[in-house]
């Protein structure tokens, strides 16, 4: 098990401060190790075990979860025997219909220090914000990050792990044991069926189930790719089927809350308008796309671009598409007051490529970095803006 030191840097300020802690990601990405790695770094801070309380809302193991009250009252229990501080874990909690007043009344009663981790992006909306509003910091985990895969996989070269990881993503699972490709395959696939049907058609109460399906493979198979609901439409109806512009939304909205889908929207980058138009859609793991679509081998500059846009998230970055008039820039990176560009491509082949990929940037009116990132091994910067190797840039702080 590795450290998964950038969330523990986020993590680490508010240990044992009266604000609870939310963790939130898709399903199976390492939230529950992280409650796990938590747990030992207050271990080394010489708090005793017996003050953890870890509660996991999926298990049938216990009946007291199946609701607030009981769930309140074992808390309670525990809390009054222990006599201190307890350390309150509180894993897959949307599973708890009212678990929000359920975190409320403990953070006002108990002397509790509280963590949450949920399956859903929308964990933090609603309620929540009204019950818990300036008392919550949110940890947005991913999968595992190609740094991470390398530290997983020491034996192998830099070159063997990113192929691996390319093809099938950043499923910590996957790299805790050795697995052949079929097994990989099936564990991504169950994943995927699991996020569908659990977290997406049955809390959604979708009842065109198999035009909902035939709209995710569309866009599994179309990531980066530009969309507009006309060209969604279009498909369907070509398959004899039919669909709203509202449905649509309301599909990618559903996926957008399973932590599933990214929609990304476009930015002029003079106007500095947001174009609510021809937005971009990535995958939060791209190995998901190999398992029920693949072709991630052959589909090399999407995954790549897949594969960047994730990155930037992981480093906690708010990213969006660039319009430069008739030009595109891949992605927009913001953090504290800074910026940056990226232009993503496999190889910069020929002149006609590197025209196009580094012609992106001009005429963008600020002085911030431009960079274009390639699997090329030699450095081709040009005019002033950089280029990077892929993996290097994945390597780097």
């Amino acid at each position: 098990m590795i450290k998964r030191e950038m969330y523990m840097e986020r993590i680490r300020p508010f240990i044992g401060q009266n604000i609870v802690k939310v963790l939130t990601g898709i399903r199976r990405c390492g939230k529950s190790v992280m409650l796990t790695l938590i747990q030992d770094e207050l271990k080394e801070q010489g708090i005793s075990e017996e003050r953890f309380l870890s509660i996991n809302f999926e298990s049938k193991a216990v009946s007291y979860v199946s609701s607030v009250d009981s769930t309140y009252e074992h808390i309670k229990t525990v809390c009054e025997k222990t006599g201190a501080k307890v350390y309150l874990f509180l894993d897959e909690i949307q599973e708890l219909c009212g678990w929000e007043k359920l975190v409320n009344s403990c953070m006002i009663d108990f002397d509790c220090d509280i963590y949450v981790t949920g399956s859903n992006a929308k964990l933090l909306s609603g309620e929540l914000a009204t019950y818990l509003a300036g008392r919550y910091v949110k940890i947005n985990v991913y999968p595992f990050s190609f740094k991470e895969v390398m530290l997983m996989l020491p034996e192998k070269s830099e070159a063997e792990v990113f192929q691996t990881y390319m093809q099938w993503g950043g499923m910590p699972f996957l790299y805790q044991f050795p697995l052949g490709d079929n097994d990989k395959k099936q564990y991504l696939s169950d994943i995927y069926d699991s996020i569908m049907i659990k977290d997406i058609v049955s809390r959604n109460k979708i009842r065109d189930v198999e035009q909902f399906k035939r709209m995710l493979m569309y866009f599994i198979g179309n990531i980066g790719n530009v969309f507009s609901a006309s060209s969604i439409t279009k498909y369907l109806k070509s398959e004899n089927r039919s669909i709203s512009n509202e449905t649509l939304y309301n599909y990618i909205d559903y996926c957008q809350s399973a932590c599933l889908f990214h929609l990304v929207s476009r930015q002029e980058l003079i106007g500095k308008n947001i174009l609510q138009f021809q937005e971009k859609i990535y995958l939060t793991d791209h190995g998901i796309r190999e398992a029920v679509y693949g072709n991630n081998m052959r589909d090399i500059g999407q995954v790549l671009e897949n594969i960047v846009y994730i990155e930037l998230l992981r480093r906690g970055y708010t990213v969006t598409v660039g319009k430069n008039k008739n030009l595109e820039v891949d992605f927009v990176a913001e953090k504290a007051g800074q910026k940056s560009y990226y232009q993503v491509t496999y190889l910069l082949a020929s002149e006609e490529t590197i025209e196009r990929e580094f012609g992106s940037f001009r005429g963008i009116p600020d002085n911030y970095p431009k960079y274009v990132l390639s699997l090329d091994e030699f450095d081709l910067s040009r005019d002033g803006y950089q280029h990077m190797n892929i993996r290097k840039f994945l390597l780097s702080e």
